[in-house]
């Protein structure tokens, strides 16, 4: 199961390098024929692993209900995020991935509540949560690739 980790830390490792070149600007800017930006994308990347792995493990998450529904599917930016809020979301690219690696090693994870995504695929434990949210992430960090050409 170490290489789903692995997988994971390079998606984190390419969405913090795409964090740290941007400005606070930059990462607010919407680009004309998109519904969000740069720092939504991270931080829903965040949002969405702590439901698919956490939530729906039956466990508290690293992050508040506040900032799922902030990062949730189907939201977009209400306004632009402080420093404050992306220096948060730096250190949750790091934290959440060390904590969930931990975790998945020291057999926390034992129910799963099945979940169909909005791709119709099931997920029906913790190791199909892993792996989609790899699938999931990298989509986010391929468009953040792409909005980074146009702020």
């Amino acid at each position: 199961m170490s290489s789903v980790f692995d997988v994971q830390k390079t998606i984190r490792e390419i969405l913090l390098k795409i964090l740290d070149s941007h400005s606070l600007e930059q990462l607010n800017k919407i680009p004309d024929g998109f519904s969000n930006n740069l720092i939504w994308n991270i931080g829903h990347c965040i949002s969405s692993q702590q439901v698919l792995v956490y939530k729906l493990s039956g466990l508290p998450t690293m992050v508040s209900e506040e900032f799922i529904a902030k990062y949730k599917k189907g939201t977009k930016p209400e306004g632009d995020v402080s420093q404050a809020e992306v220096d948060e979301i730096r250190t949750l690219l790091s934290t959440t991935l060390e904590k969930t690696k931990n975790d998945f090693e020291s057999g926390l994870f034992v129910d799963y509540h099945e979940y169909t995504t909005s791709l119709g695929y099931t997920l029906k434990n913790v190791q199909g949560a892993l792996d989609f949210n790899n699938y999931h992430e990298g989509v986010h960090t391929g468009i953040a690739m792409s909005l980074r050409k146009l702020v």
